[in-house]
């Protein structure tokens, strides 16, 4: 039924489970495409990680769930379907109650400037024309409480809901639809046992359930826990506890658009929370980056943030990428920049660094697919005079002697690490697809690993230069000492 892969296979079966090992950015297999991550280390001591499912080139999300588990962060099994929102009847079903969702009588200034600059994304994402709208299940959260999984999920409808399984990775039944309206459930269950639930886009809402696990006392409801204004807050809630301290994780417009994740803090579950800033910002994955999503979690003793970023020159098709961070004495979570290299070790001289590892691009360029027989399923695509590609991290100590691009167009790419220039391609392939080498100054590189070593960073980053193009797409680099 599965199959077990490495990153380097070009296609994924479609048949689930599907199995792959990487340590890089993105996780999963290419043709994957899980965001708004909610990641979990379960009692059976996997992590587990609820997300929306990609799989169109229209829609943000889709009719179906799967769940990832790991067991190591090296190797992810991405599971069967979980739920299918075709299955939940109450879904724009007029028999059934619904509740409002965002508060359009009292819009906030991101919410007029999103329908003013949005309509048209706002109309294909909530029609299909004279068909029948998709059952679309958007961003879900799970937990384990009294031997079962509770899996809380939302609908394009505004409705929400939770399912239930004895599996961390279902399939989920059993669903009930909340007393609530809106998107992004999170679930939170404190020391004590009790259980609190999170949810709402432009405005936050939150209330401590009942035994249940679905039910609650509507007087009890806390609104505005935290707010665009105060908070930078758009969607996406994920709730956490380290020590003493409420962690309330969120997508922000504090950018200007949702592409970063920021967090408040509190000694309650429910408040009131305080901004502390932002953890990461995918703005520069892809020229269309548009929103963020996703959560922290502790595992082995590290935390990581787990979050996306969207690729092909579009807001979708976004994948899972996770980065490391770190939680100071104080509290505060120094913000982290998007890497390449992941969870993984910076990339060692002679190991191969795909192009759609990317991890910024600047200028117009983009991850975009690969054409059959090509090297690797996907490339770095559009490429024109003066567009950046960035790649984080590099190992810092080799002393790189030159560099390797296979590469199909023509063009001549400026080399950089840490922002020092040191050395040029010159990619000359036309209808091929080819290798070029090109030298590395060491004394540019040696100043660039002294100024990286002073400043104590993990590794090199190394940046691709367009200065000309003709038609040049990039599908992988090597640095060699």
């Amino acid at each position: 039924r599965g199959m077990k892969q490495e990153n380097s296979v070009k296609n994924v079966d479609s048949v689930y489970p599907v199995t792959i090992r990487n340590t890089r950015n993105p996780v999963l297999p290419l043709s994957v495409h899980i965001p708004d991550s909610e990641a979990h280390v379960m009692p059976d001591g996997r992590l587990c990680i609820y997300g929306s499912f990609d799989n169109d080139d229209i829609l943000y999300c889709s009719d179906e769930y799967h769940v990832v588990t790991t067991p190591d962060m090296k190797e992810w099994t991405v599971h069967e379907k979980s739920l299918d929102g075709n299955d939940i009847e109450w879904c724009y079903n007029p028999a059934y109650p619904h509740y409002p969702g965002i508060d359009w009588e009292h819009p906030t200034p991101f919410i007029r400037k999103m329908l003013e600059e949005h309509t048209d994304d706002k109309e294909a994402f909530e029609t299909n024309g004279d068909e029948a709208k998709p059952k679309l299940l958007f961003a879900p959260d799970c937990i384990f409480k009294n031997g079962k999984y509770y899996l809380y999920f939302c609908m394009a409808d505004d409705t929400e809901g939770v399912a239930v399984s004895d599996r961390p990775e279902g399939p989920f039944t059993d669903w009930k639809q909340l007393p609530v309206g809106g998107i992004d459930p999170a679930i939170f269950i404190d020391r004590d046992g009790s259980a609190y639930y999170y949810w709402g886009q432009l405005f936050s809402h939150g209330v401590k359930l009942n035994e249940d696990m679905a039910s609650f006392d509507s007087a009890d409801i806390r609104d505005n826990l935290v707010t665009e204004e105060e908070h930078f807050f758009h969607e996406g809630s994920s709730m956490r506890r380290i020590g003493d301290t409420y962690y309330f994780v969120y997508a922000s417009i504090a950018y200007g658009r949702p592409t970063s994740l920021a967090y408040a803090t509190s000694d309650s579950p429910l408040g009131p929370f305080t901004y502390r800033g932002v953890i990461i910002n995918n703005e520069g994955c892809d020229p269309q980056s548009w929103n963020n999503h996703g959560s922290i979690e502790c595992v082995n003793g590290q935390w990581y943030v787990f979050y996306h970023r969207c690729s092909r020159g579009t807001k979708l098709f976004r994948r899972l990428c996770i980065e490391k961070i770190t939680v100071l004495p104080d509290g505060t979570i120094p913000e982290v920049k998007m890497t390449s290299q992941g969870i993984g070790d910076p990339f060692a001289p002679g190991e191969c660094i795909k192009g759609y590892e990317a991890c910024a691009v600047r200028g117009g360029c983009y991850i975009g697919l690969a054409k059959e027989g090509e090297p690797w399923p996907e490339k770095l695509t559009n490429l024109k005079a003066g567009n950046e590609a960035v790649f984080r991290y590099i190992q810092r100590d080799p002393a790189y002697s030159k560099i390797q691009i296979t590469a199909g167009g023509c063009g001549r790419v400026s080399v950089m690490m840490d922002g020092k220039r040191v050395g040029t391609v010159q990619i000359s392939a036309d209808s091929d697809i080819r290798t070029f080498c090109g030298e590395i100054s060491p004394e540019a590189a040696a100043a660039a690993r002294d100024e990286s070593k002073a400043a104590g960073a993990e590794g090199i980053e190394l940046t691709l230069c367009i200065e000309e193009s003709e038609e040049l797409e990039i599908f992988d680099i090597t640095m060699e000492a």
